[in-house]
């Protein structure tokens, strides 16, 4: 016996690169059980491709049909490496050709190129028999020449490094005879026989033991055994034979357990426990036994496990037929595997760009799909798509690719997250789909100013508030994210009666309440306006103004103050009332102001003290004294009113003054007078200043008489008599003073005039006629020393006459 040795043998460090263009794309060819990492081919160098954009491109390799994902690529050199196991015998069993198809996938833009490897054969496996012993139970009656069929050897590998060789233990009885396929392939699936070259003597020896080796023709050689116990029997020379050589059948997939495939049946010529024929496997893979099982009487194969297309498309069996004592035969079974549409397409995101910014333009690529379906022809035609609701499409790119783009203009403001769903259905009866989720969220970009909640803020205070009081708080909203939305406040640069207007509020840069930096004062302004701004932290920043009107109100902190008569110093207010007054005549007038506004303002007037309290009577708002009944000779000359003149504020403020009025026609009837304002602080200095007088009295009283003769003749006005020099204009008010009609007591149709020497014992009085009737005339001017008067105020003190 003789054995071929293979031609081309693999070296330890053999690898077979021939790179052939099919369909403009690569092929390899390896030896199968290359170790992990081991380079197959540069791809980078056989597609011309830029090795330092393999990273940018985000270049990997994929497996078509998900068959499993064997090779890797080193981004770094280009290198098409091994990355798991390949074993040929797992992927293609005894098919002659073994091609493993894998992908290159290039992004920005898509590519894609398919690899083809074909997985050469090395001789990593050892022939097999079925069993580890062969029992034959031969007749001594068998002739010279009878066969008796042998269970091939299995080896893994395929040609060379299949069994090329069966040897058979040296003995006196058997020889073994190989016979050939029609195909000529010698050992390729060939048929044993155990040739009985002399005839058996069951009583010399009742049974033989021969060895049998089978040898592949790989290098190194390796080899299988099997013992062959013959026990010689008496005479069976029939062995079973089947209808058919070959039976062919037809199975769905995913068929249920129990299902019936095939029934095989064979006869045996011979009678009784020769004739009774059984049924078993052939030499058959694992897979076989744990999918089918035949029924060892009637030769019924039925279904037991799971039967699926995607995996194993056909079968092909060997049945073996054995009668009673040991005789049998082989027939083959072919089972096609039909595919049913069990299989639901599977999506795959292959790429995402997450998160994308809300600028993005549409028909912006955010991802890459790739779907599969593990089904044949019609099952694994699919259509994808996604809900109609979402700013996105689906847009077909190379074979089972689709590309992720947008459709119009995202905001984030509007949609900050999207879940995408997308949905692949397939072509089968009744149709599969599935669905995957893509969760994608918008990255914002400062795109939003901040927005005022109202478009201008009106702020209260009342004056004489504490520095640092909260006068109100402005809030503003910006809907972008993060530092994007975070606003900042501060006042814009402005004054207020040209003073910064910092120096009178401040901002709180995060929440926008506005302090007062100093107290407020009504009376120096009601109102002013200021002007904030809100300010994002985005690149650049965005911002927004709004007004701000702040009002102070009054409070009740100002006393009213009068202007006539004058309550300071110790001047005294005297003014005469003519006897023949009547009731309700006007004699005088107490005027006051009060620098505070609305109701605290509103002044009213009350006589505190009088020396005849049924004499006088004062108007409550207009500060008006009149008389209550008509003047009589009973009533004491000199009358002394004390008036207090109140706000209408809470708590209320008031002042009071001293009103003195000498009741007579004319001063040469009032007896002397004595300067009711007289102290005795006052008299030395008056003593001085008299003195000084009566040196110039000539030069003076000249002057004096001419000037009182020029006025006489001119006009007629009341009588006032001041200790001091005063004059009251018509309608004077002091600076930020309002006199509104019912709340003051100034108003322009009285008029008084008064001309008095300063600290003179001597005073000159001139009468004129008042734009009020009430108001008594006078025709002359007197001069009066204080002693003329002495007697009337009751002082003692003498005085000449300049």
């Amino acid at each position: 016996m003789g054995s071929r040795k293979t031609a081309h043998l693999f070296g330890l460090a053999f690898i077979l690169l021939a790179i052939h263009p099919i369909n403009g794309d690569l092929s390899y060819s390896i030896p199968e059980e290359m170790k992990r990492g081991s380079v197959i081919g540069n791809i980078a160098k056989d597609l011309g491709l830029d090795l330092l954009r393999l990273s940018t491109r985000k270049a990997r390799i994929d497996a078509e049909d998900n068959s499993g994902k064997y090779c890797g690529i080193n981004l770094n050199t280009g290198d098409l490496i091994v990355q798991e196991r390949i074993d040929r015998e797992g992927l293609c069993a005894k098919k002659a050709s073994c091609l493993l198809k894998q992908e290159l996938v290039l992004e920005n833009p898509l590519e894609l190129h398919r690899i083809t490897i074909r997985v050469q054969d090395i001789n990593d496996n050892s022939p097999q028999f079925k069993e580890e012993s062969l029992q034959f139970e031969i007749r001594e009656s068998a002739i010279k020449g009878a066969e008796f069929m042998l269970d091939e050897a299995h080896d893994g590998d395929i040609g060379e490094n299949a069994v090329q060789d069966y040897l058979l233990q040296q003995n006196d009885h058997f020889t073994l005879n190989v016979k050939m396929k029609a195909a000529g392939r010698k050992y390729d699936g060939n048929t044993l026989e155990l040739v009985l070259e002399k005839e058996l003597d069951r009583e010399k020896q009742h049974g033989i033991n021969l060895l049998l080796t089978a040898l592949d023709g790989g290098s190194p050689q390796r080899s299988g055994t099997v013992v062959i116990h013959v026990t010689v029997l008496d005479a069976n020379d029939n062995a079973p034979v089947f209808s058919q050589a070959v039976y062919k059948a037809r199975l769905p997939e995913n068929s249920p357990p129990d299902t019936l495939v095939v029934t095989v049946s064979a006869s045996d010529a011979d009678e009784g426990v020769n004739a009774d024929v059984t049924y078993e496997f052939g030499h058959v893979s694992d897979d076989v036994k744990t999918i089918f099982s035949i029924d060892r009487n009637v030769g019924k194969i039925r279904v037991i496990g799971i039967v699926d297309y995607e995996t194993t498309r056909s079968f092909e069996i060997r049945v073996k037929a054995k009668d009673g004592l040991g005789l049998s035969s082989y027939a083959k079974v072919i089972l096609d595997i039909t595919d049913v549409n069990d299989n639901a397409p599977v999506v795959s995101l292959k790429s995402l760009t997450n998160p994308i910014p809300e600028d993005s333009a549409p028909g912006t690529e955010v991802g890459i799909v790739n779907v599969q379906d593990r089904d044949s022809e019609a099952n694994r035609q699919v259509r994808c798509s996604i809900q109609q609701n979402v700013p996105f499409k689906l847009v077909p790119s190379i074979k089972n690719y689709y590309s992720l783009v947008t459709t119009g203009q995202l905001d984030r403001e509007l949609e900050s997250d999207y879940n995408i769903t997308i949905t692949a259905t397939d072509e089968g009866s009744p149709p599969l789909s599935s669905s995957k989720t893509v969760q994608l969220s918008v990255a914002d970009i400062n795109d939003n100013p901040p927005v005022f909640e109202e478009q201008s803020y009106s702020a209260y205070v009342t004056e004489n508030n504490k520095a640092g009081s909260t006068l109100c708080s402005v809030t503003s909203r910006d809907p972008d994210w993060r530092q994007n939305g975070t606003v900042i406040y501060s006042l814009l640069p402005g004054e207020v009666n040209g003073v910064s207007v910092s120096s009178y509020l401040s901002v709180n840069g995060d929440t926008g309440v506005i302090h007062a930096v100093r107290s407020f004062d009504y009376e120096q302004f009601r109102s002013f306006k200021v002007h904030v701004m809100a300010r994002d932290n985005g690149s650049p920043p965005l911002s927004s103004n709004v007004t701000v009107s702040v009002f102070v109100s009054d409070v009740n902190d100002n006393s009213p103050q009068i202007l006539y008569p004058n309550p300071e110093g110790n001047s005294f207010m005297t003014e005469l009332v003519p006897k023949a007054a009547h009731a309700g005549s006007v004699v005088s007038k107490v005027i006051a102001v009060d620098a505070d506004s609305g109701q605290n303002a509103w002044l009213s007037y009350h006589i505190v003290k009088s020396t005849d309290p049924g004499l006088f009577t004062i108007g409550l708002h207009s500060g008006e004294i009149r008389t209550q009944r008509d003047i009589s000779e009973s009533d004491i000359m000199k009358q002394n009113l004390i008036v207090s003149v109140k706000d209408n504020g809470q708590p209320f403020l008031s002042a009071t003054c001293s009103m003195y009025l000498l009741i007579s026609d004319n001063l040469a009837e009032v007896p002397e007078l004595k300067d009711i304002s007289y102290d005795e602080k006052n008299s030395k200095l008056t003593y001085y200043l008299i003195i000084a007088l009566v040196s110039v009295s000539t030069f003076f009283l000249t002057f004096i008489i001419i000037i009182l003769g020029v006025r006489f003749c001119r006009r007629r006005k009341p009588r006032l008599m001041f200790d001091g020099a005063v004059a009251i204009p018509s309608a004077y008010l002091p600076p930020n003073y309002a006199d509104v009609d019912g709340t003051g007591t100034l108003r322009s149709t009285y008029n008084y005039d008064a001309y008095l020497t300063t600290g003179s014992r001597t005073s000159d009085f001139k009468f004129v006629s008042s734009y009020n009737d009430n108001t008594l005339p006078a025709d002359q001017t007197l001069r009066k020393s204080p002693s003329d008067f002495a007697d009337v105020f009751g002082e003692t003190e003498e005085s000449s006459e300049v």
